[in-house]
């Protein structure tokens, strides 16, 4: 029925490997009760949690009825541990606020039994370890021995094939003990009962088989399986565990109603959280649109001017650099006092500029022809070089042009410039206006668009 083949397993660690079974050979008969000794360390839990399917080996198989482990799935270890094993723990492992009926239908939920099989099944195991008339209490109100009835009966409900109890009376008083020792041997009428202990008294009493392990290794085997015995398989089909929809509601709810306090205080944190990281992202994501807000409004308010000319001032520029470094480099007498004609040489390199030109006319026709360009712009704002004089009165009663190029004229006789430098200097500002139609109010997007023809 359950055998075990070379099993090995290894713990691994950063620093440390640790064998806990050292090649296991073990094959054990389909009804008997086997007891498991050894000394504190030497595997015997590790083994039964490996015949339960909690635990996984790290080398080896094991055969179920037949069936190799080898490719085992998830799905496979929950089906084989949910129908063909039940498994009774020292500390009973029971939900103190259910009542003991119900811990032990717990154990029938993930079958997908109807509720009333569940009770039924249930009814019968508590009534198999004599508890019928102590179902409706909470194990808090049970005695040590009573607990671990519920626990063997909760194990007993699916009807397995393989009872595994660890340390079954490790908690118990001897008289106590003594019944949860009856009760089990019982049990192995029909089943396959392992048990792990460190009582050999007790073992030798109830067990039909002794086995020792010692590092790992079995040690002895009071009554070894023989290849010459047969048995039968027991044919019994598996279904994958599967827990309803309602069911799995009910417990949450229940298992909340248990706890309101807790429950409460858990949601309310839980609702802090997210309600911070909901204001955060809001928070967040609003900058975000105030930002580009702003930026898309800081670049509509700039218009866009486009001349028909254009100077280029690099020249001038590269002059201003050289005499602020003083990259004069004229050989000169010492002991002697010389003028830089600074104005000169600006004016030099602001007429040397290189004048370039648009077409405004070939650009005027395109922005009138394409729509597409037209959507992105509020407003389009055509000006012509037309002279625009200011009239003033100086302060001899005399009327005089307020422009541009007479100021300049009259600052450049007044530093005693010769009159050909003049005329050149009054080209190049002649076609500059210190004056500017105003604008009309712009549209809704704050944009103003300038061409200069």
């Amino acid at each position: 029925m359950l055998k075990l083949i070379n099993i090995y397993k290894e713990y691994a660690s950063d620093s440390d490997r640790v064998v806990a079974l050292k090649g296991i050979n073990l094959s054990f008969r389909r009804h008997e009760f086997v007891s498991i000794l050894g000394p504190s360390g030497c595997g015997k839990t590790t083994l039964l949690n490996l015949i339960g399917g909690l635990d996984q080996y790290s080398a080896g198989d094991l055969v179920i009825a037949g069936k190799s482990t080898r490719d085992f799935r998830d799905r496979d270890w929950d089906a084989y541990r949910n129908h063909s094993v039940g498994f009774v723990f020292q500390s009973y492992n029971l939900i103190p606020h259910q009542s003991v009926l119900s811990n032990v239908e717990l154990a029938l939920t993930l079958s997908g039994m109807s509720k009333a099989k569940r009770r039924k099944k249930a009814l019968a195991a508590l009534e198999k370890v004599g508890l019928k008339d102590q179902v409706k209490k909470r194990p808090n109100q049970l005695s040590g021995g009573q607990m671990q009835r519920v626990a063997i009966a909760r194990a007993l409900a699916g009807d397995p094939e393989i009872v595994l109890a660890d340390e079954p009376t490790g908690a118990l008083d001897s008289a106590t003990s003594i019944q949860i020792m009856d009760l089990l041997k019982e049990i192995a009428k029909d089943k396959l009962v392992i048990m792990v202990t460190h009582n050999p008294a007790l073992a030798n009493d109830y067990s039909t088989r002794i086995i020792q392990l010692l590092d790992g290794q079995v040690q002895s085997d009071s009554n070894p399986y023989t290849d010459t015995e047969t048995i039968a398989p027991k044919e019994k089909k598996e279904k994958k565990p599967s827990m309803s929809r309602r069911t799995a509601l009910s417990l949450s709810l229940n298992n909340l109603m248990t706890k309101k306090g807790r429950a409460i205080l858990t949601s309310f944190a839980g609702s802090i959280g997210i309600i911070g990281i909901a204001l955060i992202l809001s928070l967040s994501n609003g900058i975000n649109a105030y930002i580009e807000s702003v930026q898309e409004k800081t670049l509509a308010t700039t218009p866009l001017t486009l001349q028909a000319e254009s100077v280029d001032l690099s020249g001038l520029m590269t002059t201003l650099m050289r005499m602020r470094r003083g990259d004069d480099k004229s050989a000169h007498a010492r002991d002697a006092v010389y003028s830089s004609n600074v104005m000169n040489d600006l004016i030099r390199s602001l007429n040397s500029a290189k004048v370039q030109k648009n077409n405004l006319a070939l650009f005027k026709e395109y922005l009138e022809k394409d729509e597409t360009i037209r959507s992105y712009l509020s407003h389009i704002h055509y000006s012509y070089d037309l002279g625009f004089h200011i009239l003033t009165q100086t302060d001899d009663g005399k009327i005089a042009v307020s422009n541009l190029e007479k100021i300049m004229e009259e600052v450049l006789e007044g530093m005693g410039t010769t009159q050909g430098m003049v005329n050149q200097n009054n080209a190049s500002f002649g076609n500059v206006s210190l004056w500017q139609e105003m604008l009309p109010e712009p549209d809704q997007t704050g944009i103003n668009h300038i061409l200069k023809d």
